[in-house]
């Protein structure tokens, strides 16, 4: 049974348990336009909605939780490598997600009233995938995007590969906040916490 509540200092709190509330916690993550603090409100805030933020008390614990339910129940430390790259965007790739749980489920998670993020989660890491080419879409993408190229000998398949990496690639638009734009999150984020 997949986890629907969690419990923070002797209360209960209701989790927004739908994949799409933890993908938007992925997105909020990825925003480098406010300041982690900002960022941990939001994800409180995503999962826990406004009864979450009542009590800053609560935040450390609650974003324990919200960290440990985002890695559906891992409680490894989160270690932030920046040399390595992501093979999968949440955003860019739906089209590709929607496709491989067609081809491998019978199902679209988009079109879905309801997935929790356990359930989308456990399908997507599921799908299909064959080194001869024999799986969903997605998962031929991320191969594609994990070719190293440098170890490739022959020139034409190198440079072949390394168009097919383009077509693909995850098109990152790094945002970078300004001083006006942190200032304005500071100041939302102070009138928010004082409702």
């Amino acid at each position: 049974m997949y986890p629907e509540y969690a419990e923070v200092n002797g209360k209960k709190f209701k989790i927004n348990t739908d994949f799409r509330y933890a993908l938007k916690c992925n997105e909020i993550a990825e925003d480098n336009t406010i300041g982690d603090f900002e960022r941990a409100l939001a994800v409180i805030y995503t999962l826990f909605g406004e009864v979450g933020l009542k009590d800053p008390n609560n935040y450390d614990e609650l974003l324990k939780v919200a960290i440990k339910f985002l890695k559906c129940g891992e409680e490894t430390e989160v270690k932030s490598d920046e040399n390595k790259k992501s093979d999968i965007d949440f955003i860019q790739d739906q089209k590709y997600i929607q496709s491989s749980f067609k081809y491998d489920y019978n199902y679209d998670p988009y079109k879905m009233d309801y997935l929790h993020w356990y359930e989308f989660y456990n399908d997507l890491n599921n799908l299909s995938y064959s080194e001869f080419g024999a799986c969903c879409i997605l998962n031929r993408i991320r191969q594609i995007r994990n070719i190293d190229t440098s170890k490739i000998k022959d020139l034409n398949e190198k440079k072949r590969i390394q168009e097919m990496q383009k077509s693909v690639a995850i098109k990152k638009n790094k945002k970078i906040a300004t001083n006006n734009q942190k200032e304005s999150a500071r100041k939302f984020y102070e009138e928010f916490l004082k409702k």
